[in-house]
């Protein structure tokens, strides 16, 4: 009778076995998600107590380097999130594994234990292929954090099953179920990430990417291939970061009416200031206080720096390579192709700015330099260098171009200025019998204008500034008065004309030695050579024209020693216009009908040597 009922015995025990089996599947794919949001959640908090001890000592930690298989941070983050081991323990506790334990021990002794291994492995891959078709109803931005939850937590049952079900799984099937995962979560990324158009997007599913990383590498799960993803769409990601903060730069330059910026408060002062270390001096100013910049330069510095603070997060979830060269080489990006162009193409544009404006985009350049090492400190501090070893050599301004363009339409809008003046000398008189006293009335004009732009540049340019565009126009109104006499409507002048010319140029080397005591009082000793020698070339005219003895222009020794800016053409051009239509020359000189002056006699021969020479 026994014999007889022992099959019914054991047909009836498969399938109580089997149903609370098949009950066991369900429950515990239904678990997987909870425990991988879990110990994901807890590879967040680790990486967040990582950080916070950075912090506290950034001073102190030196360059962070990796691994030659990019995933040296990972190690730094695996021993920080030690602590979390025991952690994922207890929440990998509370699934139980009773019933599937039961059920292989049941097969066993029924002599099926190697039929229900094949049976658990198959039901297993059918459930990670249905987990994979998580993503497919909903977009991956919104159903990402399920996706790599849900992959998460089944891998982290096969290895608990792996190191504690006696065997029923293998080091290869595991592997073979994991290459499985890897690869469609590689594919999902690389399709997602391809046609991704926002920075931020980008950065939250590479966030979780980077985090369920971690957490299986802690599980001893090779993740190799998705770092490699990561680090493959590192420069997809700034890319689009980059798009964005040109177009946040472009609107801040459009907005700016480039005038000094008040600040009213202290908050404001730290705010503006301080927080980019973009302050001229450690002394906190009185209140209300006027900057030399407006507000574009604290508008961008706030650009750059969250660019900065976006890309270090980037890099540290696991971008691969050295993070700080990588960082620094992206902060390059942002500050050339971005911040530099936008300005050059502001200023290329002209768009219709006043000289004040023009000078205040200069000095803004000036201050956005000290902004610069700020953005590399910065970045080295995210990174965890020693300012010590960022601090080594000198860097080239990376703002140079558009510094460069600024200084340019600055001096451009000045010239045309004076320009505007010189034109009034169509009132002078080129044939006058007496010299003006005070000067041409175009002089005048022009020493007022420079002396009113001057009185407000030294509130705005820095000094260097200030003396690069000044000694630029003054060498411009030397050329305007070389023009002078080579106007066509100048058919001749007499020597009154040229002591009017003469008195109009001392005017302007005045006022250069003027604003050289400036310079030299601040230190910059070249400058009084530099802004005397801005004139020379109307000045080495002026001195050949009242000479007594034109003709020494000939002699080379001369020449080079009083006369090495005058160009020979130009002398002969003058020359020609230089006399009367009455038989002698310079009759402020002589006397009419005497004997010929020994002036005119030298200019004679000065005018002959020249047309011979040419």
């Amino acid at each position: 009778m026994l014999l007889s009922v022992v099959p019914a015995v054991r047909a009836h025990a498969e399938r109580e076995i089997s149903r609370e089996f098949s009950d066991w599947m369900v429950s515990i794919r239904a678990a997987s998600r909870h425990l991988g949001q879990v110990a994901i959640g807890r590879s967040a908090a680790a990486r967040q107590r990582q950080e916070e001890l950075r912090s506290k000592h950034r001073p102190l930690e030196g360059c962070i380097t990796l691994d030659d298989d990019g995933v040296g941070d990972l190690d730094d983050f695996a021993a920080a999130a030690a602590t979390a081991d025991a952690a994922d323990g207890a929440a990998a506790a509370s699934f139980d594994l009773t019933p599937l334990y039961r059920a292989m021990h049941i097969h066993q002794t029924l002599a099926l234990g190697e039929r229900f291994k094949k049976y658990y492995l198959e039901n297993r891959k059918l459930q990670l292929t249905s987990d994979f078709d998580v993503i497919a109803a909903t977009p991956f931005l919104e159903s990402h954090q399920v996706f790599f939850s849900q992959i998460a937590g089944f891998f982290i049952v096969e290895d608990r099953v792996f190191r504690t079900g006696g065997g029923l799984t293998s080091r290869p099937d595991v592997d073979a179920l994991w290459d499985a995962a890897v690869g469609k979560m590689v594919s999902v990324m690389e399709d997602n990430f391809s046609r991704m158009q926002t920075a931020n997007h980008l950065l939250l599913i590479t966030d979780y990417a980077a985090l369920l990383s971690a957490t299986m590498r802690r599980y001893g799960y090779p993740v190799g291939m998705l770092l490699d993803v990561l680090a493959k769409h590192r420069d997809k990601y700034h890319d689009l970061l980059l798009a964005d903060c040109r177009r946040q730069v472009a609107e801040a330059l459009a907005a700016d009416k480039f005038d000094q910026m008040l600040m009213r408060k202290e908050y404001e002062y730290s705010m503006n200031v301080l927080a980019f270390g973009i302050q001229s001096s450690d002394i906190t100013p009185a209140f209300p206080y006027v900057a030399p910049f407006s507000c574009t330069v604290p508008d961008i510095c706030r650009i750059v720096r969250s660019f900065i603070e976006d890309s270090v997060s980037f890099m540290a979830q696991g971008g691969g390579g050295d993070t700080y060269a990588a960082v620094k080489k992206y902060l390059g990006r942002i500050l050339s192709e971005v911040v530099d162009a936008s300005i050059q193409k502001l200023v290329d544009s002209g768009s219709g700015l006043s000289v004040s404006q023009a000078m205040q985009v200069a000095a803004n350049m000036s201050v956005m330099e000290r902004a610069c090492e700020f953005f590399t400190r910065h970045a080295a501090q995210l990174c965890g260098v020693p300012l010590r070893a960022v601090d080594r050599g000198r860097r080239d301004f990376p703002l140079r171009r558009s510094r460069d363009a600024a200084e340019a339409l600055l001096l451009r809008l000045l010239c045309a200025k004076v320009d505007e003046f010189m034109r009034q000398s169509d009132g002078v008189n080129w044939m006058a019998d007496d010299a003006p006293p005070g000067g041409n009335e175009y002089a005048n004009e022009v020493i007022i204008y420079l002396e009113t732009l001057t009185s407000t540049a030294q509130q705005i340019l820095p000094l260097p500034v200030l003396r690069r565009v000044l000694v630029a126009v003054l060498a411009h109104i030397s050329e305007r008065i070389i023009e002078l006499f080579l106007n066509d409507s100048v058919k001749r002048f007499n020597a009154n004309a040229v002591t009017g010319i003469d008195t109009d140029l001392k005017m302007f080397e005045t006022f250069a030695e003027g604003m050289s005591s400036l310079f030299v009082d601040s230190g910059q000793e070249s400058a009084k050579n530099e802004m005397k020698a801005a004139l020379v070339e109307a000045r080495q005219l002026v001195n050949l024209l009242m000479s007594n003895s034109p003709e020494t222009f000939l002699n080379p020794v001369i020449r080079e020693k009083s006369y090495n800016k005058l160009d020979y053409r130009k002398v002969a051009i003058i020359s020609e216009k230089f006399r009367d239509t009455s038989e002698s020359y310079f009759s402020t000189f002589g006397t009419r009908g005497a004997r010929q002056n020994p002036k005119k006699k030298s200019l004679d021969t000065l005018i002959k040597r020249l047309r011979e020479a040419s």
